[in-house]
């Protein structure tokens, strides 16, 4: 069981910026990609930034520029730092973790945290 809590949604003014964090807990061996997916009422769930260990990061086009993910290994911990928000950027954002459970294998298995609300108004 891994848990994943994310603090720091809100309610923001358009051209604010706000700041998730969510930090994994649990037994596992590693914790191999950390990101944020987010979801708007009526719209799919889709992929906002993630980050490998090593520090390769992805992020969709829509926050490029806007958008930092940040991770702190030792404390299983991704931010994501929101920068010039948009109203269209109002959505639940949720926190994933792909993990391994032991080092003799690669399988992946991802976790997902309860999600944080962020409003933007115009």
């Amino acid at each position: 069981q891994v848990q994943l809590v994310e603090s720091g949604g809100g309610l923001v003014q358009a051209r604010g910026s706000l700041r998730l964090s969510c930090a994994a807990s649990g037994r596992f061996f590693s914790i191999n990609v950390m990101g944020w997916y987010r979801q708007a009422p009526g719209k799919q769930r889709e992929l906002v930034a993630d980050m490998v260990s090593g520090g390769r990061t992805n992020y969709a086009e829509f926050v490029k520029d806007r958008f930092t993910i940040s991770r702190v290994n030792a404390n299983n911990t991704v931010y994501l730092q929101m920068n010039c928000l948009k109203p269209e950027d109002t959505a639940v954002y949720y926190c994933y973790a792909a993990v391994r459970y032991s080092v003799d294998s690669s399988t992946q298995y991802r976790w997902w945290g309860q999600g944080t609300q962020v409003t933007v108004s115009s």
